[in-house]
């Protein structure tokens, strides 16, 4: 069977070689969108099926036994199988989140490894699929993006088109994880490419339109997240959308924070990888034993929140007595969505694989049911909870992604239609201010900002940041000693070009620094050159460059020190020296090299 696949695989490696040579430029990018939509189409076919197959099993066990010790005992299995996989399998180390994609495409030439390709199919089918609390876009958006850089790899194509590929394969994974195409699109651009030509956007529309064809002819609608059921909008309930997007944009800033110093306390546990996944599975199951709507992606009961019969939820669980109790209901809802942070920054952190997509669409519509139920519930207003649940979806997206385009179009898109346009743009709008005031980079960025490595909307900043200072310092600069005379610096600019200087002590400590301009005077007036030492004439350096300085903070040491030269220093020495007009000259051939053409 294994022989019959890969043959078939040459042949259509050979295809594509031939079709190489003969097709434009042009059209060979278009092909490989729409190869690369239906690899990452088929990707999350597995993934979401397999997930869907283990909820229903637990479902039927749990319809049996009646309370969820399954769901207790699945995510603590698949935590325990997830670290086997990638100790045993992946050689021990294993890179989540998407912010890495970020970072490959600006440090790593946008070359992704081999095995992400697979690795992250196989880790998050386990966690994910057997009920840890965390999502499979991430993983699927990696998936994508390293078939997306592997093709490109493959066929010898250029960075800016490995690049244009790992937004093809980002944008399909997302469209055909939700049957949302301009979702896709927006996700692969807003948050992930966030600097495109319009030249871009043709192929990875195609991919994104090629990969939710290919969902939505293979995968059940049931399987994926689809909602019918809403009410008409009233724009009497603006000031209520208003509450409810600081309200989500709060609600994101608490989950990213606690998400975060979670998954760190967990990660961080003195213990080996089996021991660790024991126990942050031992927690987890107790939560899920609680607390059953923690388990998996969470999806299922998301549709059964904005359904009629939201008392559903309760089903199976210590609190079915009160089933029909609106307030017990209300509570369940509540703490549901307050322990989700905890549930998912365990999973993650304990050794499982997955991603805080699903995370923020569960956490959205709970708080968008809890919103608009406690103010029915208090008699102060009679809300439409069906919308409100689907819209506070979009308002956690964009706080926890600072990403509003992709929180818009992807709920529009799974409700069927643009009716509830104006409250998403209203309360994504408004969670996105909220979040972006609290919190400065997204959730996925937070970690690469704590290294230096931050990728924002800010082209500038990106730029810069792609930017190596090792690269830039000029090394071969000569110095001098403060016990030197003029007739030293004389002799020594006679043979160089130098400008500047570095006074360096025995140790190799920086001094001082002297520069020509200063000294011209000196320099020509024979008078003085015997009488006048290093150490008279050395300034104090009015900024100091270390290597452990991002971009960004050179160029405002050089804005703050009007400075053209600035001294570099590495372990307490002297390093050597950067030019502004160096860092320039790199930033437009830097982007020059990022920017798309056909």
């Amino acid at each position: 069977m294994i022989k019959i696949v890969l043959k078939h695989l040459l042949k259509v490696k050979h295809i594509l070689i031939e079709g190489q040579r003969k097709l434009t430029r042009k059209q060979f990018i278009f092909l490989s969108s729409v190869l690369i939509g239906i690899i990452a189409a088929f990707a999350v076919i597995f993934l979401k099926a397999f997930a869907h197959w283990v909820f229903s099993f637990a479902a039927y066990i749990n319809a049996i036994v009646k309370l969820s010790f399954i769901n207790s005992i699945l995510p603590l299995i698949g935590i325990l199988l997830t670290v086997l996989v990638v100790n045993r399998i992946l050689g021990g180390s294993l890179e989540k989140g998407t912010s890495q994609i970020l970072y490959i495409v600006a440090r790593k030439a946008s070359i992704i490894p081999k095995k992400q390709m697979y690795a992250q199919i196989m880790t998050s089918s386990l966690t994910v699929g057997l009920g840890g609390s965390a999502g499979l876009e991430s993983p699927i958006v990696i998936t994508g993006a390293a078939f997306g850089s592997n093709f490109a790899q493959q066929f010898k194509l250029s960075y800016q088109e490995r690049t244009l590929l790992i937004g093809c394969g980002v944008a399909a994974g997302i469209a055909a994880a939700f049957n949302a195409p301009i979702a896709g699109v927006l996700f692969a651009v807003e948050v992930l490419l966030v600097d495109v030509t319009i030249a871009a956007f043709t192929p990875i529309m195609i991919a994104a339109a090629t990969g939710a064809l290919v969902s939505a002819v293979v995968l059940n609608e049931n399987i994926l997240l689809v909602f019918r059921e809403k009410q008409t909008f009233d724009y009497h309930n603006i000031p209520f959308y208003v509450l409810l997007g600081l309200f989500t944009g709060l609600t994101a800033v608490f989950y990213a924070r606690k998400f975060l110093k979670t998954e760190h306390f967990f990660a961080h546990l003195k213990f080996g990888p089996y021991k660790k996944a024991l126990i942050g599975g031992a927690v987890l199951g107790i939560l899920i034993f609680v607390f059953p709507t923690l388990f998996g992606e969470g999806y299922e009961s998301i549709k059964i929140l904005a359904d009629k019969n939201p008392g559903a939820l309760l089903k199976n669980t210590l609190f079915e007595q009160y089933s029909d109790s609106s307030w017990i209901l209300l509570a369940f809802v509540g703490f549901s969505m307050f322990l989700k942070a905890f549930a998912s920054g365990i999973t993650l952190g304990s050794g499982g694989n997955g991603g805080n997509f699903a995370p923020s669409l569960f956490l959205g519509s709970y708080a968008g049911y809890f919103f608009s139920k406690l103010l029915n519930l208090a008699g102060l207003t009679d809300l439409p909870i069906s919308n409100f649940t689907l819209v506070g979806m979009a308002g956690i997206l964009s706080g926890l992604f600072h990403a509003p385009l992709t929180a818009i179009f992807l709920i529009a898109e799974i409700t069927g239609g643009y009716d509830l346009m104006i409250p998403l743009m209203i309360v994504a709008s408004v969670s996105f201010a909220v979040s972006k005031g609290f919190e400065k980079h997204s959730l996925d960025v937070k970690n690469l900002a704590r290294k230096g490595n931050a990728f924002t909307s800010n082209k500038d900043s990106n730029i810069l940041c792609t930017l190596n200072i090792e690269d830039l310092v000029k090394k071969d600069y000569l110095t001098l000693t403060a016990d030197q005379d003029m007739e030293k610096i004389s002799d020594l600019l006679a043979h160089c070009d130098q400008v500047v200087f570095g006074v360096v002590s025995q140790e190799n400590e920086l001094e001082g620094l002297v520069y020509f301009d200063d000294i011209r005077e000196i320099i020509f007036d024979t008078s003085q050159i015997k009488n006048t030492m290093v150490k008279d004439i050395m300034l104090k350096p009015v900024q100091t460059i270390y290597l452990f300085d991002s971009m960004e903070t050179v160029m405002n040491k050089f804005e703050k020190s009007s400075k053209i030269f600035l001294p570099v220093e590495k372990n307490g020495r002297y390093y050597g020296f950067m030019t502004k007009s160096d860092i320039l000259e790199s930033y437009r051939n830097r982007l020059k090299s990022m920017t798309f053409e056909y």
